[in-house]
């Protein structure tokens, strides 16, 4: 489908929606009917849909990575299989094409023209990243043209994934120089006007670009001949250096219009229900009896004070049989499969406001971590892998007490005490640990890497009962957004596979040798 028709459509919908603020009556001779949509006016918006298309998303992603489950046994998404003729899973590929989109190439010309090469830097942060958001979940996707201007054409071709994750790189690597820049229009004021992530701050913006080329390096570790470990490692180095630059997206939180799609003003959870994967890396059963004190902040315990997980595919029975207090809570705490209270504040991630992360340092150095360990490294893998959990454990949105978090990192089954005694299943547990709620993208990134292994990802367990169409074969792609490729760009899947009803089975390129 011809997503700059999409595309314009917003932008007049963006321009009249905002056009009545009274911060934005400077920049249009007619506030009422903007003639130039400027960078500021589309940087918030654009911000706003990418953070709600991760967690509209989550919603299936989450399931096949096991952060929580569906009530309802045999749910499609907790058993790796998708829902014919349907949207769901495709708001990230809508709001990178459609959302930013035209809007994003909109940007970043008026910050051309004007100079603003602050703006221009982060608009090709945005770019890079949507590429490799898209990529990563759906394989091969559409970028030479899919802002082609011809309005006769209807299909668009797809690109490899290797030249995906090249563009992403190529972008990232043009922003940092935009964002050195110090010349032209650029100042924090003018930038923080739009950006509502880091309020202007260049320099964590530039820690945010370095910080997606080392997740696009590293996600090629199966690929020996040319993963690069001291590339990875001289990338996060660049990047976020202290949980003071964790990229963090906050809701206004006040009505559905303005809360975080994973509030309870907006009703999207009320069936899921912790799994019991994550459960067995927080109670002991995976950590050689080690409970962790972060429990309590990221889980709910049932009504009768025992903390308890969903398995997936087998759901919960709801039956008046079955006592409400031994039942798994939904992710506010709640009842699962009841609509939340009037009052309910949520927990975690789980609040009208959020905060929702995008990247943090303790996702980064988890995976300075494995590629330190991948190298032979040891002693600079521990360092890491340390420094990851302490971050996390310190975080704003975990905080746990000083005494805990010291008895915890104390305890040789967590953090050995010799750096030839760290495994490479703790890396990645305990960075599933600190992702868990919102790193799902990464998360299935490492899932898909180690091929599901229960070796790397201790106690995890894939479903047994797929959908007829998998074959017996997890899920390792989306298929693209149904109502753009199925029923528009049809011929351009045929060749990749895309019709065929196991495509979601098909090893993305990255994983690969």
């Amino acid at each position: 489908m011809t997503f700059k028709k999409l595309s314009a459509l917003l932008v007049a919908g963006l321009a009249l929606t905002l056009s009545g603020c009274d911060k934005y009556l400077d920049i249009n001779k007619n506030p009422n009917n903007p003639d130039v949509v400027e960078a500021p006016l589309l940087l918030a918006p654009i911000q706003n849909q990418y953070v709600l298309g991760i967690q509209f998303d989550a919603r299936y992603i989450g399931s096949y990575v096991q952060n929580w489950h569906h009530n309802v046994a045999g749910t499609t998404w907790d058993i790796h299989g998708y829902v014919q003729n349907s949207d769901a899973g495709g708001e990230i590929w809508r709001n990178v094409y459609w959302r930013g989109g035209r809007n994003l190439l909109n940007m970043m010309d008026d910050a051309t023209a004007k100079q603003r090469w602050d703006y221009l830097g982060v608009g090709q942060v945005f770019q890079a990243w949507g590429w490799q958001m898209l990529t990563d979940i759906h394989g091969e996707i559409i970028i030479k043209e899919a802002y082609d201007q011809d309005p006769n054409k209807n299909t668009f071709n797809y690109d490899t994934q290797e030249y995906a994750y090249a563009e992403a790189a190529r972008l990232l690597q043009e922003a940092i120089k935009n964002l050195n820049r110090s010349d032209g229009a650029v100042s924090t004021a003018s930038l923080g006007r739009g950006d509502i992530i880091y309020k202007g701050d260049r320099i964590k913006w530039k820690k945010f670009a370095y910080g997606l080329l080392a997740i696009n390096a590293h996600h090629l570790s199966n690929k020996k001949s040319i993963y690069k470990p001291d590339q990875v490692i001289s990338y996060v180095d660049s990047a976020l250096s202290s949980n003071a630059d964790d990229a963090m997206f906050t809701f206004n939180g006040l009505s559905t219009a303005d809360g975080s799609f994973f509030g309870p003003l907006r009703q999207n959870l009320q069936v899921y229900g912790q799994s019991a994967f994550m459960l067995r890396l927080m109670d002991g059963t995976v950590f050689n009896g080690v409970k962790d004190p972060r429990q309590p902040v990221m889980l709910s315990a049932s009504g009768d004070g025992t903390y308890r997980g969903i398995i997936a595919g087998l759901g919960q029975s709801t039956a008046t049989s079955v006592p409400v207090a031994t039942r798994v809570p939904n992710l506010w705490g709640g009842q699962i499969a009841v609509l939340p209270p009037v009052g309910t504040t949520g927990k975690y991630f789980f609040t009208d406001k959020g905060p929702f992360p995008l990247m943090t340092y303790a996702q980064l150095q988890f995976i300075k971590a494995e590629a330190a360990y991948l190298k032979g490294d040891l002693a600079t893998a521990l360092a890491a892998y340390r420094k990851g959990i302490e971050a996390h454990l310190t975080s704003s949105y975990v905080n746990v007490s000083a005494a805990d978090r010291t008895a915890y990192l104390s305890n040789p089954a967590i953090v050995p005490t010799a750096a030839g005694d760290l495994k490479l299943s703790q890396i990645m547990l305990q960075k599933y640990i600190a992702q868990w709620g919102w790193g799902f993208l990464e998360q299935w990134a490492d899932l898909r890497r180690y091929n599901y292994s229960p070796d790397v990802f201790t106690s995890f367990q894939l479903p047994t009962n797929y959908p007829t169409a998998n074959n017996g074969k997890p899920a390792q792609r989306l298929r693209p957004r149904y109502n753009s490729e199925y029923v528009w760009n049809a011929a351009a899947l045929q060749p990749l596979g895309g019709l065929e009803p196991d495509y979601h089975t098909k090893p993305v390129w990255f994983t690969q040798p």
